[in-house]
């Protein structure tokens, strides 16, 4: 099967917006911009609330990065361009990258409650994704790791880091509620259940909960050896961490019993 004119639009706008994600990021990084650490008045640093990861977690954008990068080299390859999960999903991921790079211009102006909006939006469409993805298995292993691998880590990370979002935009704005570390201990809990639905409405997606489970790795340790310490909410991360590894394994038995007795 040939390529048509819809499927030569859509590369376009997927190229054009892994331009615009790549610019966003170097603007993020600090490059041409300030980096995100130091925007937003700093709301959105590693030690600015109890639910913000380490520095060191965020060093899996360079892997999503990269995933983001190969697919848009890989969407243009003829034979791939027709397939019914590329065409399926393909402005959904433009989508994906352009409210990335708008994420990364909202924090530059230090409008944190609206970047909460553009990540919320952006976890919306990654789910969407998977969504579509799960209608119809991989075309052959390079399309489940240049897709399916790419789009499970950016929806497990961006899952984690919705979460600091919100609690960074709170904290800016002057938001303490009383016992704030059984607040934030409770509000991870919340992760065990988002890890449970994407796993019945998407199927078993490992690299979905090896993200989640990086960025609460990476918040206990931040908790537990960093400012603001909390014994209890690093502890608490850590747990959340193994129940979402936990939901999933349990996810993928029950698919592959389901299956048995088909």
């Amino acid at each position: 099967m040939t390529p048509n004119r819809s499927d030569r639009t859509r590369q376009l706008v997927v190229t054009v917006s892994e331009v615009a994600c790549i610019l966003g990021t170097l603007v993020g990084t600090g490059v041409i911009g300030t980096r995100v650490a130091e925007s937003s008045g700093g709301a959105l640093s590693a030690d600015a609330t109890l639910l913000a990861p380490a520095g060191p977690a965020f060093s899996i954008w360079s892997v999503i990065y990269l995933g983001l990068a190969a697919y848009t080299v890989w969407q243009w390859f003829p034979s791939v361009a027709v397939r019914p999960r590329v065409r399926r999903t393909g402005y959904l991921v433009a989508t994906s990258m352009l409210l990335n790079a708008t994420w990364l211009l909202v924090t530059q102006q230090g409008w944190i409650w609206l970047s909460v909006v553009v990540i919320l939006a952006l976890a919306i469409v990654l789910g969407l994704i998977l969504q579509a993805l799960a209608k119809q298995p991989p075309h052959g292993r390079e399309e489940q790791i240049v897709l399916d691998g790419t789009i499970g880590l950016y929806t497990g990370w961006v899952s984690v880091a919705a979460f600091a979002n919100v609690a960074a935009a709170g904290t800016s704005s002057g938001l303490q509620p009383p016992a704030a570390t059984w607040v934030a201990s409770a509000v991870l809990l919340l992760v065990i259940g988002l890890a449970w639905f994407i796993s019945r409405r998407t199927g078993t997606r490992w690299t979905v909960a090896l993200a989640m489970a990086w960025g609460l790795g990476w918040l206990a340790f931040g908790r537990l050896t960093g400012e603001p310490e909390s014994a209890l909410v690093g502890v608490t991360a850590v747990a959340v961490a193994l129940g979402v590894l936990a939901v999933t394994l349990l996810g993928g038995r029950r698919s592959q019993a389901r299956t048995a007795l088909a």
